[in-house]
């Protein structure tokens, strides 16, 4: 029983399964698979959470911070991208537990990634939710109160579930449908609907990048580090550089700890590895390319931001719409808002895409049922033959 828990699947079984009929459709290049990096990285956050961060924890140090989390994050790419390389197929993480730890980790780590893809996915619809309807409001529009979120959520205030008034979130519901039909309808097609929302979002955020640097005033990066170079704590215990009264670490390397979250999804371009044209190569293209263009993005976004207004002066609800306001230039908000929009839709395709590809490798071991191995002939390659 336990050498069964612990075996391992070998390298070998794992590439002879590639050759059955339910391998998928090998169709992704590797300027596809870093689109879906790139719309699982960047979504309204980067307007968001880099002028929060700027304001609270690192101030115009928070583009060291990025640096900082980007390469930490890049040994972890690296890592994925050497698995992707030496084991094709679907599953990420699952499948490289499977070959180097066994069974009872696999599942484990499977039940981890589905979980992360299906609870982030319901987070994901939902903050689209409550971003989308914030935009219809600028022009007048709001859906009714009964359907305007969940019945109940979490007061963080008073640490209880309280009554929303509202019955049921229908425009979370509206997107996770859209997404859905989308899925369904084949990679080929998700992966051009992402390509879509990350142009939209990448030409918002260049936008941002390209017009904001004319008004920037290198007196508002002095200080630089006014918070500290440090702020360093360990499991609640403060050790190093400042702190605010409730003893939250501040600095530079307080922020890496803030926004490393930011760079979550790279790891989702591993799920497709089955579906890469050439696995060996595309994948690590994908993961690396999507990981370092994400970690220039978010420097310059943070460079134009705190050059634009003093770090104080940020306003951390919406900074870098409001940065673009206080210059005269009102159109950014209408942009900024389309990208946002654009940016959490190609997050949440990105998430409802890469779960089922990690249950359908645990179904293939028999980890659940082997039904939910079945894949339609849209997304399976020709039994024999060559993949369309």
């Amino acid at each position: 029983m336990a050498n069964q828990l612990f075996a391992r699947k070998p390298l070998e079984l794992l590439l002879e399964e590639m050759k059955g009929e339910n391998r998928l459709k090998r169709v992704l290049g590797p300027v596809q698979l870093s689109a879906l990096g790139i719309g699982a990285i960047i979504g309204a956050g980067i307007f968001v959470a880099t002028g929060e961060a700027a304001h609270n924890i690192a101030g115009p140090a928070l583009m060291m911070s990025y640096v900082v989390a980007g390469i930490t994050c890049i040994f972890a790419a690296l890592c994925y991208a050497e698995f992707a390389s030496m084991v094709p197929v679907a599953g990420s993480a699952y499948t490289y537990a499977y070959a180097t730890l066994g069974e009872l980790f696999a599942w484990i780590i499977g039940w981890d990634l589905v979980l992360e893809y299906a609870v982030g996915s319901a987070t994901v619809a939902n903050g689209w939710s409550g971003y989308f309807q914030s935009v219809l409001a600028k022009v007048g529009v709001a859906f009714p109160k009964i359907l305007q979120e969940a019945p109940i959520r979490y007061d963080t205030a008073t640490g209880a579930f309280v009554s929303t008034g509202s019955f049921v979130n229908l425009p979370a519901i509206i997107i996770v449908t859209i997404v859905t039909i989308i899925l369904v309808k084949g990679i080929s097609e998700s992966a051009s609907f992402n390509a879509t929302m990350v142009g939209v979002k990448l030409a918002a955020v260049l936008f941002v990048i390209f017009v904001g640097a004319f008004y920037i005033n290198p007196a508002n990066w002095h200080p630089f580090a006014p918070y500290g170079w440090t702020g360093i704590s360990f499991f609640g215990k403060h050790v190093a550089g400042q702190a605010d009264p409730s003893g939250t670490p501040l600095g530079m390397m307080a922020g890496a700890a803030i926004i490393f979250f930011a760079y979550i999804g790279f790891d989702s371009v591993s799920t497709h590895t089955e579906e890469a044209k050439n696995p060996q190569r595309d994948v690590p293209i994908g993961i690396i390319a999507s990981l370092l263009v994400c970690t220039v993005l978010y420097i310059a976004v943070v460079a134009v931001l705190t050059g634009m207004v003093k770090y104080n002066l940020i306003d951390t609800a919406a900074g870098v719409s409001d940065a673009f306001k206080q210059k005269g230039l009102g159109i950014a908000e209408v942009i900024i808002a389309i990208a946002g929009v654009a940016g959490i839709t190609s997050v949440l395709l990105v998430m409802m895409l890469s779960g089922p590809r990690v249950f359908l490798a645990m179904a293939r071991d028999g980890l659940v049922p082997r039904a939910s191995s079945a894949t339609s002939i849209r997304s399976s390659a020709p039994r024999g033959g060559r993949r369309s």
